[in-house]
């Protein structure tokens, strides 16, 4: 994350890491999979962190709420748009890596969700005929704007916290409005 993808040499994690060589590439082939495996680490601890919060006991809109706000500080205070940000960086060299960051399974933010969401309609909390589609336009709602503005360098606002939760509550408005109970 320092010094980027290519910069970054297999010396300079090393030594941060406080291992040889040798013990480095038991594990990694390269430095390609020594980044996709870190990636992957990053978003199962994060989808398990969301999943979490959608098995708390509450209402749908509360949890959304959280899982949205807990996205979106995510986004603003981790170092995945750091990640992101090399990841762009190499996608014609590398469209493999790019791949698996964006690979859609069970450690995923949004599939977290969409278990989520089938378990509220089969309650009749929600009403939606496409969940994966109302997935993606939650988290988009929810953290589109604060993804863009980091991944393109904007500071963020001076309140975060006010800012995120004036966001959210928007998003939950809009999404309630279209799949909420009729």
């Amino acid at each position: 994350m320092t010094y980027g993808f290519d910069a970054t040499s297999m010396n300079h994690i090393t030594r941060e890491a406080g291992v040889s060589k040798g013990t480095l590439y038991v594990y990694f082939e390269n430095k390609e999979d020594l980044f996709s495996a870190l990636i992957e680490t990053n978003k199962q601890k994060f989808a398990a962190t969301l999943r979490d919060i959608l098995a708390e006991e509450g209402d749908v809109r509360d949890l959304l709420h959280k899982y949205g706000k807990t996205f979106a500080m995510y986004i603003l205070t981790s170092e995945m748009t750091g990640a992101i940000r090399i990841l762009l960086g190499v996608i014609d060299r590398m469209p493999g890596l790019c791949r698996s960051f964006m690979q859609f399974g069970p450690e995923n933010a949004r599939s977290v969700l969409e278990v989520f969401l089938h378990k509220q309609v089969s309650l009749g909390h929600l009403h939606i005929d496409n969940v994966q589609l109302a997935a993606r336009q939650y988290i988009e709602l929810a953290t589109g704007t604060f993804f863009k503005e980091r991944l393109f360098g904007q500071p963020n606002a001076e309140d975060l916290e006010k800012e995120v939760d004036m966001v959210i509550d928007s998003a939950l408005h809009l999404f309630m409005l279209g799949y909420g109970p009729k």
